[in-house]
Formats: C-alpha cells, sequence, structure tokens
C-alpha cells in the first residue's frame, strides 16, 4: 500500500491511496471463513456451507469493508506518522472515477483534507484585559442571612393572625344563618391569608384571634382555583364548581407563625459545624462575603476567559483555511445542512477553529498540565457552589466529596471539569503575561456586561 500527498496549499492537501490486493486479500479470506462458521442455511450443516456460496453470499461487502478499514489504517498512520494537524476528517475527493468492486483488485482513492493553519500570536504587556472582580453587596448579604434564618427558624403559635400565618380553625357550609346539616364541615382547616385572591377576604383574615368567626365564600376568596379550593375544603375537584356563592364560617382555632433562628451560638454551631469559631453577626458577615467571593470568582474567571477568547482571535486577524474542503466537509457531516446553513455557520466556525488552535498553541508553549487532584478540586468546589445557592453554606466535607465523586464518574462531566481547568490554568498564566486592570462590579453590573455584549 502506498499513501502521497499533494499539498493545492499549505492549508488544504490531497491525499492518494493505492491498495492492492495483497493489501486486504487475507483479511478477506479470514471475515469469509468467520461467516462460513456462523452460518446457518438450510440444507446445509451449520459450520459446512460451501465457501463459494458464502463468496457469492457475503464475498462483495465483506472485500468492500476490508478495504475501507484498510484505507482508514493507512491515512491514520500517515497522519500520525507525518504528525499532520487536520481539521475534521479525511473526505472523498471530487470527480474521482466510481471503483467496480466486482472486477478490480488494485484500487486508488484519493482524500482532501484540511490542515490547521500555522496561526502565531505573542502576548506581552502592551496587550491590555479587564479582569471583573465582583463584590457582593449589603444587600445581597442581608438577603442570605434572612434566608438562613428562615430555613432555621421553627413555628409558634401567636396571638393575633397576619398576612404570612397560618391560620386553622373549624370550617362549616351555611344554609342561611345555621350550619347546613348536609353541607361541607373540614373541622381542621388551613389557610395562609397571603394566598387569598380578593383583597377584601384576605383583610377578614388579618387581625384575628383565637376564638373569632368571620362568614366568608371561600370559592370568590380564591378566585375560583380549582386546586387551592379542593384543598382547602377537602373536597374533589369536581365538586369545586358547586361551591361557588355559597358562604362558610370560619371558626379560628390557632394561629402559628414562622419565628426565624435569632442569631446566636446555637445558631452559628447548627449553620457552620460545632467548631465553627464564628460568634457574632460580623464575623458571620464575612464568613458570607468570603463564601460569595469564592462563588463569584467562577464567573469572573470566565467572564476572563470569553474576553481573553475574543482578543486573541481578533489578535490572530484572518488566517488561511481550507475553506472549500470544510465547507464539504460541515455538509457531509449532515446531509441535512443546506448550502446558506453552511454559509451562516461557516464564519463562526473558523472563529471556533481559530481559537481552538491558539489554545493549544498556548497550552504547550507554557506547559501547561491537568492533574486528576486538579480536576478533583474543582469538583468540589462546584459541589461547594451547588450547596451554597440553596443556601446550605456548612456542607460536611464528607458530603462534599461524595457528591464531587459521583459527579466525576459520569464522562461527560469529568470531561468538561478537565477542560474548565484546563481555561483556567491558561488564563492565569496569560494574566501574568499581559497587563490586566482589576474592576470591582457589583452583581448587576457584572450581569450587565453580558447584556450589552448579547
Amino acid at each position: 500500500m502506498n499513501v502521497s500527498i499533494e499539498n493545492r496549499s499549505d492549508v488544504d492537501v490531497v491525499m492518494t491511496v493505492d491498495i492492492v490486493a495483497d493489501d486486504y486479500r487475507q483479511d478477506v479470506e479470514k471475515s469469509l471463513r468467520s461467516y462460513r462458521q456462523r452460518a446457518d442455511i438450510k440444507g446445509f450443516r451449520k459450520g459446512n456451507v460451501p465457501m463459494g456460496m458464502i463468496k457469492k453470499m457475503y464475498g462483495r461487502p465483506v472485500k468492500i469493508d476490508q478495504i475501507n478499514q484498510a484505507v482508514g489504517r493507512a491515512i491514520g498512520e500517515y497522519i500520525h506518522a507525518h504528525k499532520l494537524n487536520i481539521l475534521g476528517e479525511p473526505i472523498p475527493h471530487e470527480g474521482q472515477p466510481e471503483s467496480d468492486f466486482d472486477n478490480q483488485e488494485d484500487f486508488t482513492f484519493k482524500f482532501d483534507l484540511a490542515v490547521e493553519p500555522k496561526i502565531e500570536v505573542e502576548l506581552g504587556k502592551k496587550d491590555k484585559l479587564v479582569y471583573y472582580d465582583i463584590k457582593p453587596t449589603d444587600e445581597m448579604i442581608d438577603k442570605h442571612i434572612e434566608g438562613m434564618r428562615n430555613s432555621m427558624g421553627a413555628s409558634v403559635d401567636t396571638e393575633v393572625s397576619e398576612e404570612n400565618d397560618i391560620v386553622y380553625g373549624h370550617l362549616i357550609e351555611l344554609a342561611g344563618e345555621e350550619a347546613d346539616p348536609e353541607g361541607i364541615e373540614v373541622k381542621e382547616a388551613m389557610l395562609l391569608p397571603r394566598y387569598i385572591k380578593e383583597e377584601e377576604n384576605k383583610k377578614q383574615f388579618i387581625g384575628l384571634h383565637v376564638g373569632d368567626k368571620i362568614d366568608f365564600e371561600p370559592f370568590k376568596a380564591f378566585g375560583g382555583d380549582e386546586r387551592e379550593l379542593a384543598s382547602f375544603l377537602n373536597i374533589d375537584k369536581t365538586a369545586v364548581a358547586a361551591t361557588e356563592g355559597k358562604t362558610f364560617e370560619f371558626k379560628v382555632s390557632r394561629i402559628s407563625r414562622h419565628k426565624p433562628a435569632d442569631l446566636n451560638e446555637t445558631f452559628y454551631k447548627a449553620a457552620f459545624g460545632e467548631n465553627t469559631p464564628i460568634n457574632t453577626e460580623e464575623e458571620l458577615r464575612k464568613e458570607i462575603e468570603r463564601g460569595f467571593e469564592e462563588q463569584f470568582k467562577a464567573e469572573s474567571d470566565y467572564k476572563f476567559l470569553l474576553d481573553l477568547r475574543k482578543y486573541l482571535i481578533e489578535k490572530a486577524g484572518t488566517p488561511q483555511f481550507a475553506d472549500e474542503t470544510l465547507k464539504r466537509w460541515l455538509k457531509l457531516n449532515d446531509p441535512k445542512r443546506t448550502d446558506e446553513d453552511v454559509e451562516k455557520e461557516y464564519p463562526q466556525m473558523i472563529k471556533e477553529l481559530t481559537y481552538h488552535i491558539l489554545h493549544k498553541q498556548l497550552v504547550g508553549k507554557h506547559d501547561i498540565k491537568v492533574t486528576p487532584e486538579d480536576v478533583k478540586q474543582f469538583a468540589l468546589i462546584a459541589a461547594k457552589n451547588q450547596f451554597a445557592q440553596y443556601g446550605m453554606t456548612s456542607v460536611p466535607d464528607d458530603i462534599l466529596e461524595r457528591y464531587a465523586n459521583s459527579m466525576l464518574e459520569k464522562e461527560d462531566a469529568n470531561r468538561n471539569f478537565t477542560a474548565r481547568v484546563e481555561e483556567n490554568k491558561l488564563g492565569q498564566v496569560v494574566r501574568d503575561i499581559i497587563t490586566v486592570e482589576n474592576k470591582e462590579v457589583s452583581m448587576e453590573e457584572f450581569q450587565k456586561l453580558f447584556e450589552t455584549e448579547a
């Protein structure tokens, strides 16, 4: 077998593969013998079908398959041996004659290959980018503390109802001014005034004491909401419509209020563990601020990497690519793509390829390595940030580690984390090389940066 290439340009080559019968004959015969051993054809014992019949039935497809495999191996070995950095995959050369697999023994196949262009970008102190350092506001810290206090709070009975309380009582349907003996009765009804849709009815349930009675129309109060009424009246949804216009008496039996946890030693230990050094609200605020900054750092790094990507692509200018070969590869890779689709997608693909080449060069130039421990630490931070989004700021280390390990067991997540670590390391290397302006911004200002770029 002979493989050769012809350079149409520095980035576009034609590869020719000449294959003769000796290159694939033994593999064809071996494959046919395997077919014969497995063949189960009526009139013959298994494994004793005449080889002539096997060749007649399977000879052509087996020959084509073995030729394809041999050619594929030859292309791969040549690319590896000659260290060709190709983009996409080799595609059949246009205009080559169709092969006659029934009668030919020797074949010549040609393929078009798009080769990576050489893109050189030098970075130094003259290159400038902004690193946005997100600072949590007092309002964010206040809201976080409020959430923590609410999540660790408890329900207490109170004397006078407010909008956010839970009001329990005895509910009975009325017929005139008396209880309807055949009407609806719920001995332990409950409602939250804030969920009442009709304002006048909502006001009725604010300022109540235990033992107070009020008459009202539930259907009107809840705006005819089938689900809420079925739950409140303890009836089937199909029976809700029949309650329209019906008056009920509600006698208050208990009023429950959620009381946020107090900021004290018990709270701090419950939130951050028995050995926490936090003893005051000031120390709590500093810890929450530190947690926010750790969480925001990932977003700041991400923004910096996006800006770096854009900067490198612009700095690279307009490198030459094998445009026609790459466009043909796009269409062959997805037959549903139209010419219009290709023309629309191609400019963005070129930007991605440009960055891919530059990224690979910079990683190699600065000997950036990613270890399993690097990926593990990144997964732990990701796990910690996920828990923090739900107000869980003191998750034990063993739980964090189990969660991180469960994420790393997923191949896609592991690959994504590895790529993110490599990107972050590259970002840090570049920050040491170029001039970086650190700019403090609020989260609101940071989010507006993305809106401006959209």
